[in-house]
């Protein structure tokens, strides 16, 4: 095991170049010079080697290096790790001292950080463990988005943990691909001062079906809007301005995700369960749903070209692969070989999403993921994916499977061809590496990163970018309130249910939606109906997730199908399918899936109730009603009840307050059609976007992509 006194670095030694980068590393015995140059020692042999010379193109580096690594370190690159908290310090646990060393892992997914010391000394401990095996490669963490805003946050004009942004479908509100590079920009420079050198986004995602639980993460259903926004995401991420080739210090890998496009799951059901692991085309339309990546993350402008990195989704895409063969997206040749490597010409890293080489626990339950290969064992499902063309495991941190299945590859194709494929994609892997600088200089110093993250422009430049998010589909004569009007913020009930995965379960509380501080600004708050002038209401859209009950299926009552509502009241499937378009399962005896005839109340049915309540105590007084919406919705209840209305995509209260109090006009549009019922969605086919019914209001205006007002009427 290391010396802990190693991995107790947390300020690393720097030495300059006059023409070239810094130099940082643990000790100062691991450089070498040469040419007046300071390189760093990585395989601590006191040798230059190409690999080490910073002088040389990213490409002959990882080249070079992929010839001489061992098979265990090549092992090691191609595995991702399962999710690492770094919530209580900054020290590594034996099981990151295991994966990091033993297995040498060196892709570490980064969820959760106490605050931005932590993760700088976390960071920094990573690295000088890795400086010291083998040949030295660096740790390349990632994350997850991590930017988003709570709906109560409160804007910080000091600075804050991190920059606050609205969601996806909020930045796609916006309709400003300038401000999308912008976030990107920002967004690189605070991971990369968290230690953070990959995010695993944009989700590219068309939004084609608008049930789907992940809709909030994608820009939405237009594929050209959807295309523009990943296009200048991936531009602020990884573009290094000034650099040659577009690549730097102030790089971030971009993982755009999920090819071939994740956003057609049949009835909405989402493939991180069994359920959901069906992608359908009913109108052959796969095209659409490409065009994010190939005119987006693979037609950059900034000087990367493309996305370092592309995931796909679990899903089978029912009928699209090669045929008689129905494997989940990361087994498929025809998805990945074919369309993503020939006929795209990506060479770029493939990276599975989580645990798709792991086994099924249930249809009902979050486990491994390996669509159409159940049958196959996790070493043979690992030569399938490679065979398909994937270089990365995700959610892997042991390389026994590996190893196995490059025995295996061996059997089958040779040692020659076996090792050839496997340095291949260490090359591919290792690229990304040295594009982002880190073996010249993977450390952090703490002060500068205390400094950047979080700091007041970025925190303001979040929260304007909030304030532009937000789009008001209804005004009758009400906004903007005064500051001087009385105005009542009722409580709202978060009820107990189980969030996504089974996990996490929220308890049944009341709680306010606007902290006093942020209201006072904007507003004079009173606490009840009968003192206010009028009533502003904040809800969710409707939540009634997974479209499955487990425990339906489990004592046989029925198949556990249910359907995923859009409206806020009971709703009963009566226009749904006879005949499930796909299905199958190791865990079911039966391939029809439908929930023809089934009903489902939303989880969160107490918003409506809410607004219902309001608009009764409030009589004639004005009742303006804010939406934050996850996906599509079924207005039709909401809509009538309100004199305003208002929607946000992960937006804070504040950011709305600014609209309502008329500091700022508004200037969102809806990224997506509300549809005008439940009909409509049951009818929409989920690989085709714009063919939902819109909803109409009692003014006349159709909530369809496109739509929204400002203080003048319709937004042209």
């Amino acid at each position: 095991m290391m010396s802990y006194a190693i991995l107790a670095v947390s300020v690393a030694m720097t030495f300059a170049n006059t023409n070239g980068p810094a130099i940082g590393v643990s000790s100062p015995t691991r450089i070498v010079r040469a040419g007046g140059c300071v390189f760093r020692d990585a395989n601590r042999n006191g040798i230059l080697e190409p690999y080490e010379d910073w002088r040389l193109s990213s490409e002959a580096r990882a080249s070079d290096l992929a010839s001489r690594l061992d098979l265990a370190d090549i092992f090691g690159l191609m595995l991702y790790s399962r999710a690492v908290y770094i919530e209580k310090n900054d020290e590594l646990t034996n099981d990151q001292i295991k994966f990091l060393e033993e297995d040498r892992v060196r892709h570490v997914l980064v969820k959760k950080v106490k605050d931005a010391l932590t993760a700088v000394r976390w960071s920094n401990r990573v690295q000088a463990l890795c400086e010291g095996i083998g040949f030295g490669i660096p740790a390349n963490n990632s994350s997850d988005p991590r930017h988003t805003c709570r709906g109560d946050a409160e804007f910080d004009a000091g600075g804050g943990a991190i920059s606050q942004w609205p969601g996806m479908l909020g930045m796609a509100a916006t309709f400003d691909v300038g401000l999308m590079e912008q976030f990107g920009r920002i967004a690189a420079d605070e991971y990369r001062h968290l230690g953070l050198t990959t995010c695993l986004s944009p989700q590219a995602d068309l939004g084609t079906e608008p049930r789907w639980f992940r809709y909030f993460g994608t820009f939405g259903e237009s594929p050209d809007l959807a295309a523009a926004m990943t296009r200048a995401y991936c531009d602020g991420f990884q573009t290094t301005s000034g650099s040659a080739d577009g690549w730097g210090r102030k790089s971030v890998n971009t993982m755009v995700k999920h090819w071939p496009g994740g956003g057609g799951g049949e009835a909405g059901r989402d493939a991180h369960c069994g359920y959901g692991k069906y992608a359908v085309y009913p109108n052959g339309n796969m095209k659409d749903a490409l065009r994010p990546f190939l005119e987006g993350a693979f037609a950059l402008t900034g000087g990367t070209h493309r996305a370092s990195a592309v995931m796909p989704y679990y899903t089978i895409s029912f009928g699209r692969g090669i045929p008689g063969e129905e494997v989940g997206n990361a087994f498929s040749r025809r998805i990945i070989d074919e369309m993503l490597r020939r006929d795209a010409g990506y060479d770029g890293v493939v990276c599975t999403d989580w645990q798709v080489t792991h086994d099924e626990i249930h249809t009902g339950i979050t486990g491994g993921k390996p669509w159409g290969v159940e049958n196959l064992t996790p070493a043979e499902r690992h030569l399938k994916a490679l065979e398909a063309g994937i270089d990365q495991f995700g959610g892997n941190n042991e390389a026994k499977p590996l190893a196995e299945a490059f025995e295996l590859a061996v059997v089958k194709y040779g040692r020659e061809r076996a090792e050839a494929r496997f340095r291949l994609s260490a090359r591919r892997l290792l690229l990304n590496i040295f594009r982002v600088g880190l073996f010249e200089n993977p450390y952090l110093d703490e002060d500068e990163s205390i400094a950047v993250v979080g700091n007041a422009a970025y925190m303001k430049a979040g929260f304007e970018a909030q304030v532009k998010s937000v789009v008001m589909l209804k005004n009758k004569n009400v906004l903007p309130l005064t500051h001087c009007q009385k105005v009542w913020i009722p409580q709202r009930l978060k009820r107990s249910f189980a969030r996504w995965w089974g996990m996490g379960a929220t308890n049944g509380k009341m709680y306010d939606p606007v902290r006093n501080t942020v209201a006072e600004k904007y507003v004079k708050r009173v606490m009840s109906a009968d003192e206010a002038d009028a009533a502003i209401v904040f809800i969710d859209s409707p939540v009634s997730y997974f479209g499955y009950d487990i425990d339906e299926a489990r004592s046989g009552r029925g198949n556990g199908y249910y359907p995923i509502s859009l409206q806020y009241s009971a709703y009963t499937a009566t226009c749904a399918r006879a005949t499930s378009l796909a299905g199958g399962d190791p865990f079911e005896t039966f391939t029809n899936r439908t929930y023809l005839g089934k009903s489902i109340t939303p989880l969160n049915a107490g918003d409506l109730d809410l607004v219902v309540s309001v608009r009764r105590q409030m009589g004639e007084k004005p009742v303006v009603v804010c939406v934050n919406a996850e996906r599509p919705f079924v207005p039709s209840e909401i809509e009538p009840l309100a004199d305003a209305l208002l929607i946000t995509f992960d937006a804070s209260a504040q950011a709305v307050l600014e609209i309502v109090a008329g500091r700022h006009a508004p200037m969102g549009r809806l990224p997506i059609t509300l549809p005008k019922n439940m009909e409509t969605v049951e009818r929409n086919a989920e690989d085709t976007p714009f063919d939902l019914d819109p909803y109409v209001d009692d003014q006349g205006a159709t909530y369809e992509f496109g739509f929204g007002l400002n203080w003048k009427g319709q937004i042209k």
